[in-house]
């Protein structure tokens, strides 16, 4: 039974690595509180680059994701910011796509004879990974550009006219979002949102924006959403993959000890900081984590033979990979915590100012 708890490749742990995975969930707890995401844009190919093969990566992240989701989605809730109709019915179709995914990468890194395929998986997953959010990243950065040359910051409601005409009925009406969506798409957001979370840990760039675009959903209510729908989602993926023997607790613990000070701290900046700052600063993040992950494939493909390079050339690939990954992160979260100290800063001024104020009439 030891297998379905700790993975069956035994990956060792220096103190170096220790800290690092530490880093890596602070980093990921703050992005994740402050944009809705698990983080694991971040922190799934952080481990990777640090040697941990992909599917024990993805595997011990969406393990991760619960708890701190759970903590997330309770500071979000808290605020108003969770529609809980809405993620309970993106979770029917999300376990569907977890149940694929899961599927896929077990068959993937086992092969056909059962031989371990490390490299396999690890080409697979960032192959997905630098697709899906490419498309997503620039799709939301463009809309902010458009948006600041209109001089509106609100997001584009293009996808949202077109469906609200299309009328696929039934329509369902959120309270909390105040918004009224189709089942059917309400379905098929969340099947791609499950397949991606099973695939690289991060279903929140697919549900995060699909509520903002296509949903018509606040960017608060669609955070803190997305982390309620995680909760579910981290659980179910967490029992999934640990049938397959691929979760390593000793992982899951460290990216918790990073990540639960973090998501405090990004949770409260969707409070103070406006709405075009949280995408500008999420696209800008992924675009970074895109280009890490792209400069890691020629590593896979020399080793898979599809390729022809000289392996000196692994190193450097590797520790620029692994240089613009951290700076993505640390840059980002260094962002995020600006705007939240410098938001609480002015509020207690201006509530000594009211105060001062108060106490001159009286």
């Amino acid at each position: 039974m030891i297998k379905y708890l700790i993975a069956e490749t035994f990956i060792q742990l220096d103190w170096m690595v220790m800290v690092q995975v530490i880093l890596l969930g602070f980093v990921g707890g703050v992005l994740s509180g402050f944009i809705g995401s698990g983080g694991a844009f971040f922190m799934t190919p952080g481990m990777m680059n640090l040697g941990i093969p992909g599917p024990i990566a993805v595997a011990s992240n969406i393990t991760h994701k619960f708890g701190k989701a759970m903590v997330g989605a309770k500071k979000h809730g808290e605020m108003g910011h969770v529609d809980k109709k809405l993620a309970l019915f993106m979770l029917f179709t999300a376990a569907l796509g977890i149940n694929a995914a899961v599927w896929i990468i077990g068959k993937v890194f086992t092969g056909s004879a059962g031989e371990s395929r490390s490299d396999h998986a690890d080409l697979y997953i960032s192959l997905v990974f630098v697709v899906v959010l490419s498309m997503v990243s620039l799709s939301m950065l463009r809309d902010i550009l458009h948006s600041r040359s209109r001089g509106d910051a609100q997001p584009s409601k293009k996808i949202i006219d077109f469906l609200a005409k299309l009328r696929l009925y039934p329509m369902i009406y959120f309270p909390v979002a105040d918004v009224t969506v189709s089942l059917w798409v309400i379905l098929i957001c969340g099947l791609f949102t499950g397949y991606l979370a099973g695939t690289i840990g991060v279903g929140g760039f697919v549900g995060v924006p699909a509520m903002i675009y296509v949903f018509g959903v606040p960017a608060q209510v669609a955070a803190g959403t997305e982390l309620y729908l995680a909760m579910f989602m981290g659980a179910y993926g967490a029992l999934n993959y640990g049938y397959q023997g691929m979760v390593d607790l000793r992982l899951v613990v460290l990216l918790f000890l990073g990540s639960l000070l973090g998501v405090h701290l990004g949770a409260y900046g969707t409070k103070v900081v406006r709405e075009i700052i949280i995408r500008l600063v999420t696209c800008i993040i992924i675009l970074f984590c895109v280009l890490s992950r792209i400069i890691a494939i020629p590593i896979y493909l020399r080793r898979l033979g599809i390729i022809e390079l000289d392996a000196a050339i692994d190193p450097p690939l590797s520790l620029a990979s692994k240089g613009l990954l951290y700076a993505s992160g640390i840059i980002g979260a260094i962002l995020i915590l600006y705007f939240v100290f410098k938001a609480f800063y002015q509020r207690r001024r201006m509530h000594a100012s009211i105060t001062t104020k108060a106490v001159t009439r009286t």
